[in-house]
């Protein structure tokens, strides 16, 4: 395969990565239902769609033939495990029964930015000047969508409860990738995923059985399930990683910008969400602060100073 095919096909994984995760806030919903009309609980949605991710990992790792991770890794992983395995889809879970996904979509498209600060915390890298100010911005159009649908339902000018879930679950969804991300190398993309998933089996497995719902649950709400079990945590991974090291990081990781008009799209028929064009247009200016962002976030170059020979 040539280095240009190999590009193509990676951007083209790249992109089969974000549709499955923009789907993910339309199928959290349709698992959760809403507060009048609730489904599963987000408890059982969170360690449901672990466990069952968790037990297909399992089958992967053990035809792959995979070694156990180090104690060294460990760290790492447990920190990838609580943001992306547990935060992320149990505050998402909370806030989706609250707001719609298009709502959601405009809050969670922080996410690349929300990344790209904590990885310049955690590996002590120093970003640009201009990747902050793009920060600010996007963080500043988000709190204004906040305010204005809140202004809008009657609540006056206030912050929902939700749009503190949706926060929440970006800081804890960032934190996991960038943990992730630092024990990929030796790992291996997919596996890290999967030895996620199996490490969280002893809380996933026990959860899901406490939270197993009570009450007769909409054929809908389990194929939702199902949805964000196999796909949102476990295949999307795949096709994300692989698509990434094919087409390169930094060019495979603009197509995330599609991913909240996706999520918006997809609402649509799985849902019945009508289009609205503030929400479009919300997330259209954080992508753009986004866009920007990511073109001042890699990290400032180091600047050796060398001493003149005296002729």
């Amino acid at each position: 395969m040539t280095a240009l095919k190999r590009e193509t096909l990676g951007m083209w994984l790249g992109v089969l990565g974000v549709a499955i995760f923009a789907v993910t806030l339309p199928m959290t919903r349709l698992a959760t239902g809403t507060a009048e009309a609730p489904q599963l609980s987000p408890w059982f949605v969170t360690f449901g769609r672990a466990a069952l991710a968790g037990a297909l990992s399992l089958v992967f790792l053990a035809v792959t033939r995979s070694t156990l991770p180090t104690a060294t890794q460990h760290k790492s992983l447990d920190m990838a495990l609580m943001g992306n395995a547990i935060g992320y889809p149990l505050l998402l879970g909370f806030a989706l029964r609250q707001v719609t996904s298009g709502h959601a979509a405009v809050i969670t498209a922080l996410l690349p930015l929300a990344t790209a600060a904590i990885a310049a915390w955690v590996l002590h890298q120093r970003a640009r000047l201009g990747f902050w100010i793009c920060a600010v911005l996007g963080s500043a159009l988000v709190v204004s969508f906040s305010l204005l649908r809140t202004h809008q339902q009657g609540h006056g000018f206030g912050f929902e409860w939700a749009d503190l879930l949706l926060l929440g679950a970006v800081l804890a969804a960032s934190t996991g990738y960038v943990y992730g991300a630092q024990v990929t190398h030796a790992l291996g993309a997919e596996r890290v995923i999967c030895w996620i998933c199996v490490m969280a089996l002893p809380l996933t497995v026990p959860g899901a059985l406490l939270t197993w719902p009570a009450h007769s649950v909409d054929p809908s709400a389990w194929l939702g399930l199902v949805y964000v079990g196999v796909f949102s945590m476990w295949a999307g991974f795949f096709a994300w990683y692989r698509g990434m090291a094919m087409g390169g990081a930094l060019k495979v990781s603009q197509t995330q910008l599609l991913q909240p008009f996706l999520s918006i799209l997809a609402a649509v028929p799985i849902l019945g969400e009508p289009l609205e064009w503030v929400t479009l247009g919300f997330a259209l200016a954080v992508m753009a602060t986004v866009f920007l962002g990511k073109r001042y976030s890699a990290p400032l170059p180091v600047v050796y100073r060398t001493s003149k020979k005296s002729s």
